[in-house]
């Protein structure tokens, strides 16, 4: 949902995808807005393997293990992307890591950060990779994400309503529920995933979201874009 800059039909990284052009790339954006979302369904539209992981936990064994393994489907003719979540995280030197392997296709090397990656990634790295800004997601494009999780019975709530039926929402609720995600659609469907469950005869109302929302406040940071975006508003 959204990203319509990046993706809508004709746009640079909309016509690489469908050619099978993938291309290393750093998603910048703000929680919440589908980076590692894109970064799975991109290695899906090329039909590469996708391999994970988490700066926050993962170390230097983690990096060389992916690496070794992306050698093999390499070995096997197939494309591998390497997804670094909170590539922020990493070092210097553990960001190094991955040139060398960038640079001779062992990976297609896609990495998300919240952060600036002119400040936070290393610029070796950043010139190998192109660098695509997501933005916060509209009430609209919110909206449909909750409303595909309300009918969705695998991966949504769908069907989980008492009866075996599917939830159904407020349009007052819906609102809400939109402007506290704050753009952000994890934020959504966890405020949407607790709703359902206190909601005993499969109907969210509005006084239920509003009691969920109430103390959530804006994204804000210490010292970053969005201290600085914030200040010059105000």
């Amino acid at each position: 949902a959204g990203q319509r800059h990046l993706l809508a039909p004709g746009r640079a990284l909309r016509v690489a995808l469908e050619r099978g052009q993938l291309h290393s790339m750093i998603l910048w954006g703000p929680p919440g807005t589908g980076k590692t979302t894109l970064a799975r369904l991109f290695a899906r539209v090329v039909d590469a393997e996708f391999l994970a992981l988490s700066a926050v936990m993962a170390g230097v064994k983690d990096i060389r293990a992916a690496v070794e393994e992306a050698r093999r489907f390499r070995e096997q003719g197939r494309a591998t992307v390497l997804f670094l979540d909170e590539v922020h995280r990493f070092n210097k030197a553990q960001q190094d890591l991955f040139l060398p392997y960038v640079e001779d296709g062992t990976i297609v090397f896609i990495g998300a950060t919240t952060e600036n990656p002119s400040f936070e990634v290393v610029s070796a790295l950043l010139s190998r990779a192109r660098v695509y800004v997501l933005k916060s997601l509209t009430s609209d494009d919110i909206s449909a994400v909750v409303q595909r999780a309300l009918t969705d019975p695998q991966r949504g709530i769908g069907g989980r309503a008492p009866g075996g039926a599917d939830f159904t929402i407020d349009q007052d609720a819906l609102l809400a529920l939109c402007a506290a995600a704050d753009g952000d659609a994890r934020r959504a469907l966890g405020t949407l995933e607790t709703a359902a469950d206190l909601a005993s005869d499969g109907h969210i109302s509005a006084a239920t979201i509003q009691d969920l929302a109430a103390g959530t406040r804006r994204r804000f940071d210490k010292g970053g874009d969005q201290f600085f975006d914030q200040i010059s508003a105000l």
